[in-house]
């Protein structure tokens, strides 16, 4: 096989080859470390690459390997690591000033259940600093969408989702506090799932709000997102907000099957007179869902009217709690802060006790309808996203109070299920026309801790639609 063919592989293609030892994972390795060099120059989707470690591991595998000792599907795959996700003897940054020498004696937990199974840590992920969702606040610089330079990549797990969909790595992680899977997943094309709030341990993760954040895999298709997840979830003793639940087989539940299955279209979340969602985004939900309904899933709309306050509601609670992480830090080194994250944070002190009292309060009938509509319906169907992704205003703070209620606006999409608890997973469901195609997104979202029934039927629209084979990988 061709080197610079590698990392187009999907991490199912990839594991069948060097389980066959048709390829080995130093083949993989050096693949992807030549396309880190020749791509992310341009799309700034690493802050720090494990070279010299990768190449050594690679060389571990690929011995154990040949001696009989294959682990499974990502023995030997690279993957890369969001920076807040501690990693033993690698600094962990946050893509702050604050913390860019910031070294963990200790690997988080998700990254050493992942070195349980032979993967191969590539390197530590870009994103917005402290996860804050703000595009542009990386200490490290900004990071590009592979689909056209100066396009929103998502946020905050801006590298995650730009480095996999240029192929930079095979799977990765991110954290997803108000949507940050979800939408790096969305803006590049990608598979990424929120799992249930406690499914995933956060042990040696830097916070961003402790209410709400989750870890959870970015991937080029469903079925890699379900491998990389297998992998991660689970009860940890480390992290008292884990559930002790069994984790189920995930790969092994995409059956493709959706007969009779009772699928729900957000009334709210397609109206654009309600929520703001572009034509193109709706169109693409809606042939969507028919592509279900084909495959004999019964589909009707649902109406939460509460979606229309959620974006508003875990701004509220997020801003307040990611305050109370370093308030020290707000007080004595304002200036290491970018400018934008350091107007949030203050933004996020000033809110009153009584706001984040009733935010909770309204917090729990959000949830309370969310459950209500999951005794009638499997699923719910909506966009990821409001409108494809934006080109990014690198001018520092608020544009207007219009800019500021469209994000709110926007907010209502992912922040839903942030509130709720639920899993949800973003996956492509089109692209925009023109001589530049820029990914549409689906989301799913299902009842607590049945992420199986999510991944399942991604994957079922996913294998009947080939999506992904229409315009096959960003022009990077």
């Amino acid at each position: 096989m061709n080197q610079a063919d590698i990392p187009f592989l999907a991490v199912t293609e990839l594991a069948g080859l060097i389980e066959r030892e048709e390829i080995t994972p130093v083949d993989v390795v050096e693949a992807y470390l030549k396309r880190i060099d020749d791509v992310n120059p341009k799309l700034n989707a690493f802050i720090t690459v494990l070279k010299e470690q990768a190449l050594e591991e690679a060389a571990s595998a690929t011995s154990e390997i040949a001696n009989g000792g294959y682990l499974g599907p990502l023995h030997g795959i690279p993957i890369g690591i969001k920076d807040q996700i501690h990693t033993r003897g690698i600094r962990t940054t946050d893509a702050s000033k604050l913390r860019e020498h910031f070294v963990p004696d200790a690997d988080a937990t998700v990254v050493a259940n992942l070195k349980k199974t032979g993967a191969i840590v590539l390197g530590k992920l870009n994103m917005t600093e402290f996860a804050m969702g703000d595009p542009i606040t990386s200490a490290f610089g900004v990071t590009h969408n592979p689909w056209e330079i100066g396009r929103n990549p998502g946020t905050s797990s801006t590298g995650s989702g730009a480095a996999t969909a240029a192929c930079l790595c095979a799977t990765s992680l991110g954290e997803d506090t108000g949507g940050s899977v979800r939408g790096p997943a969305a803006n590049c094309g990608l598979a990424g799932i929120r799992p249930s709030w406690g499914r995933v341990s956060r042990f040696g993760v830097d916070g961003a709000s402790w209410s709400f954040d989750t870890i959870g895999p970015i991937s080029r298709t469903v079925e890699d997102c379900a491998i990389t997840l297998q992998a991660i979830a689970g009860y940890d003793s480390n992290d008292p907000y884990t559930w002790n639940v069994p984790v189920p087989d995930y790969r092994r539940a995409l059956t493709g099957d959706v007969r009779g299955m009772r699928v729900g279209i957000v009334k709210e979340l397609m109206d654009p007179e309600v929520c703001g969602v572009s034509n193109d985004v709706r169109d693409s939900v809606l042939g969507a869902a028919k592509i279900l309904e084909g495959l004999g899933a019964i589909v009707s709309e649902v109406s939460l009217p509460l979606t229309t306050i959620s974006g508003v509601v875990m701004r509220t609670l997020t801003s307040t709690e990611r305050v109370s992480l370093n308030p020290d830090w707000l007080r004595d080194r304002p200036e290491d802060f970018h400018h934008n994250t350091r107007v949030a944070f203050m933004t996020g002190s000033l809110i009153p006790s009584q706001t984040y009292y009733k935010a909770q309060k309204a917090r729990a009938l959000v949830r309370r309808q969310v459950l209500e509509a999951f005794k009638e319906f499997d699923v719910l169907l909506q966009p990821t996203n409001p409108s494809p992704p934006g080109i990014m205003d690198l001018t520092q703070g608020v544009k207007s109070k219009e800019q500021a209620a469209n994000a709110l606006k926007e907010s209502n999409f992912r922040g839903l299920y942030s509130l709720t608890g639920n899993p949800a997973l973003s996956v492509c469901c089109g692209f925009t026309d023109g001589d530049q195609p820029l990914p549409l997104a689906l989301q799913i979202a299902g009842r607590p801790f049945d992420e199986s029934t999510v991944l399942n039927v991604a994957y079922a629209y996913e294998q009947a639609a080939s999506i992904t084979g229409t315009h096959g990988h960003p022009p990077f």
